[in-house]
């Protein structure tokens, strides 16, 4: 497999990142603003800044077809960033929310998007052309705590979010005269908004951190602070679930995960790395990291002279500086996401984004 690509930004925590669908912009949430960085070469430089939160902004999402940006922050506002000749225009978004906004997606229709929050509720928001500007819809009911991740179904009407209660939930945010009546699916035929299609419970109870359905949309896979991954196959509307497949890990908790395919998860998290699960509804298994950690530049730099050493021990109490990890990350990963897929909707590369400041693209 061939080495990742990596990009060090800056030395602060990336609290979530996003990519243009043509990849030669990178939008990374940093602290209140959200910096643009554009595709020079082998690297990435710093173009432009989206300014206008007053608190930490917690996600950011770039639509692949219009190139609109939306942000949300814990200062409880979302912004739809426009391009425009003098640069990038802000739209503020009515979320009528009194927590922070904690998670931002579009839908892949591009005509709405979700937004999660503290307040527990999901505000679904849409354009409202007579009056200009960005309306929300609130999904409430039974969410009970935070919203930690939202994911939208390839329909653009049913979203799955997962919360600090120990629940992932499927919802359906269908607007009317914004969304065309969906096609019926294993999560219902008839969806109107608010309706619940389905609930699951982290064994543990543990908060749900991530979540993500299957490319066809037919299953749900989230991630626990129990270190377990979850996945859901539905079996139709008002029905128990055809299967329930939990994998429990030893390895610290995943924060975020994507699907490969119907039969592959790389999930990343707390362990600094990603890793591959596969399997289907009769059963999942980790099949380990995708990092080689004998990599050129990991393995120790030689012999170090007696001096030296000598000097070390006296200064820090040990030989050799054990503070850097083995792995590419130094810090636990936030975010992880397609970056390139084939035309089978397989994933061929994808980027993590965390603490440590850094933005990765890996090679399946």
């Amino acid at each position: 497999m061939a080495a990742p690509e990596v990009h060090h930004l800056f030395h602060s925590p990336i609290a979530d990142h996003s990519f243009s669908a043509d990849r030669e912009l990178l939008a990374v949430a940093r602290e209140n603003n959200v910096e643009l960085y554009s595709h020079t070469g082998n690297r990435f430089a710093l173009k432009d800044e989206l300014k206008g939160h007053e608190k930490v902004v917690t996600s950011v999402d770039i639509a692949p077809q219009t190139g609109k940006i939306v942000t949300c922050s814990q200062d409880r506002n979302a912004y739809v960033w426009e391009p425009s000749p003098t640069g990038w225009r802000p739209t503020l978004v009515l979320l009528r929310i009194n927590r922070a906004a904690t998670f931002v997606r579009w839908a892949p229709s591009e005509r709405k998007f979700a937004v999660g929050s503290g307040a527990r509720v999901i505000a679904v928001c849409y354009f409202e052309e007579e009056n200009d500007w960005w309306v929300s819809k609130h999904l409430k009911k039974p969410i009970r705590s935070t919203i930690t991740s939202i994911a939208w179904h390839p329909n653009s009407v049913l979203l799955a979010a997962g919360s600090t209660d120990a629940h992932a939930r499927v919802f359906s945010g269908f607007i009317k005269g914004v969304d065309s009546r969906p096609e019926p699916s294993v999560w219902g035929e008839r969806l109107p908004f608010n309706t619940v299609c389905g609930e699951f419970l982290n064994g543990s109870a543990g908060w749900v951190h991530g979540c993500a359905f299957s490319p066809s949309g037919d299953a749900l896979a989230f991630a626990a602070h129990d270190s377990s991954v979850t996945v859901v196959y539905p079996s139709g509307p008002e029905q128990p679930p055809k299967a329930v497949v939990s994998v429990t890990t030893q390895l610290l908790p995943f924060m975020s995960l994507i699907w490969n395919g119907e039969s592959e998860i790389i999930a990343a998290g707390y362990d600094c790395e990603a890793y591959r699960l596969r399997g289907d509804e009769n059963g999942w298994q980790l099949v380990g990291s995708l990092e080689n950690k004998s990599r050129p530049g990991l393995a120790d730099r030689g012999e170090e002279s007696a001096l030296n050493m000598f000097k070390q021990l006296d200064l820090k109490g040990k030989a050799k500086n054990d503070t850097q990890l083995k792995t590419v990350h130094q810090n636990s990963i936030n975010t992880i996401r397609s970056y390139e897929e084939d035309a089978s909707g397989h994933v061929k590369r994808f980027s993590t984004s965390g603490v440590d400041g850094r933005v990765v693209i890996w090679n399946v």
